[in-house]
């Protein structure tokens, strides 16, 4: 059996203020805004790391889905309040000067760089919607 031509294309994370998430992503992280859709009153905006076309963030309104009920959109903004909801891992080289820059933006910093017992040595931040961010360093 030969191996499926798979790559990460997209990825979801919520959003409770489209505004400050495109100002996280874009004016924080550098990410390029690929898109940004305004439909009924919501926006989804497409985020992605320069010079990597083929991979992005969608940020989304969480609570957008017509088969989430009113009880489930209660529990998603709980966990959006506590950062417990949704997360994602991005990667960089210079680990250290990545953190400074995050700093320097008033990025909502959860840890330093650390180095982690199981190998890796990451940070890690929220966005303005409380996901968590790890960032992690390329050896």
């Amino acid at each position: 059996m030969t191996a499926m031509d798979l790559t990460i294309h997209q990825a979801y994370l919520p959003h409770d203020d489209p505004d400050a998430a495109l100002a996280f992503y874009r004016d924080t992280l550098g990410f390029e805004v690929r898109m940004d859709v305004d439909y009924q009153g919501l926006r989804w905006i497409t985020v992605g790391p320069p010079g990597q076309p083929g991979t992005s963030i969608v940020l989304h309104p969480p609570g957008a889905d017509p088969g989430i009920t009113d009880d489930e959109r209660r529990v998603i903004a709980e966990m959006m309040a506590k950062g417990t909801f949704a997360g994602i891992n991005l990667a960089t080289h210079d680990l250290d000067a990545t953190f400074e820059r995050l700093q320097a933006r008033d990025a909502d910093i959860v840890q330093e760089p650390t180095d982690q017992p199981w190998g890796v040595r990451d940070c890690a931040v929220r966005d303005p919607a409380g996901n968590l961010i790890r960032i992690q360093e390329l050896r």
